[in-house]
């Protein structure tokens, strides 16, 4: 039996960047912007498109912007969680960290990942589209020696590995009745691609005081709320975002309305493919209909 109705915050990862971030973040938290600056080495918001290096700092300070803007208009998270780097916001609206602490683990995060990937050479990424889709996505990875990397919905999960196996990969995926999509990133990402990361970024978390957290905050890799955040964080970068199991998770323990603090509107449509009984809103809308 679930229990009473609760909200879940969602913050989104890659891929969920907007034209529009850095005059949010400009108007609100400018100094998040220089100070973005600093650990970046460059604007990201301007290099969004340019890797991950870029394009992770600068959603990130979006999310921090939508979060307190929502939070100052009297929203109340009973959980939440985040995709992928959307994590690292999520800890810190549970005030488990500061969003400076935040900035800087993202910086280095992006960095990394973008570097490893380019030493890897071919890895990449592939998503699978298509009813059944989460069923199937082994049978398709395993025989190409391809990993599940993201387990977004029941119908789109993507694969991580070679890009030499993504041709062979893609057929079998036909043969499945599933549709197969090469993704424009730089690495292999959610997989034993990323391990050369893992060193420098737990060095990282090393260096920053966690809370205790003020809200529950589940981990998108385990779908429990974090135990050891500095070592969950660091498995993200080499093990799969199981983000369907997270969102029956939420929704299992009692969440009936799903707000995504933004930038873009990914986690709501894929909420909205993965549980049926329940409120998805993005932030955009959320203050619409509270305007």
């Amino acid at each position: 039996m679930r229990s009473v109705s609760k909200t879940a915050v969602l913050f989104p990862g890659q891929g969920s960047q907007t034209p529009d971030m850095r005059d949010a973040v400009a108007a609100r938290r400018p100094d998040l912007i220089e100070r973005a600056l600093e650990v970046v080495g460059d604007d990201p918001f301007l290099r969004v498109e340019d890797g991950t290096r870029f394009a992770q700092p600068a959603i990130y300070c979006a999310s921090i912007v939508a979060w307190e803007r929502l939070r100052d208009s009297g929203l109340r998270a009973d959980v939440v969680a985040g995709h992928s780097l959307g994590e690292v916001a999520a800890l810190v609206a549970a005030e488990v960290i500061s969003a400076e602490d935040g900035l800087t683990l993202v910086a280095t995060r992006g960095r990394l990942m973008q570097e490893s990937g380019e030493r890897a050479g071919d890895g990449s990424m592939l998503a699978l589209l298509g009813t059944g889709a989460a069923e199937r996505a082994a049978q398709v990875a395993e025989p190409h020696g391809l990993t599940v990397a993201n387990d977004n919905a029941p119908n789109q999960v993507v694969l991580s590995g070679g890009r030499a196996a993504f041709g062979a990969a893609t057929a079998t995926a036909k043969g499945l009745g599933l549709r197969a999509v090469p993704l424009p990133v730089t690495g292999a990402f959610h997989s034993p691609y990323m391990a050369e990361a893992v060193p420098e970024f737990t060095a990282a978390l090393a260096q920053i005081e966690f809370a205790q957290p003020t809200t529950a905050v589940v981990s998108s890799v385990t779908t429990q709320p974090f135990d050891d955040v500095a070592a969950r964080l660091a498995d993200a970068l080499t093990m799969p975002v199981r983000w369907r199991e997270t969102i029956v998770a939420l929704h299992d323990g009692g969440a009936s309305r799903f707000v995504e603090t933004g930038p873009g509107k990914v986690l709501t449509g894929l909420v909205r493919r993965t549980v049926t009984d329940v409120e998805a809103l993005t932030a955009e809308q959320l203050e619409a209909a509270n305007a």
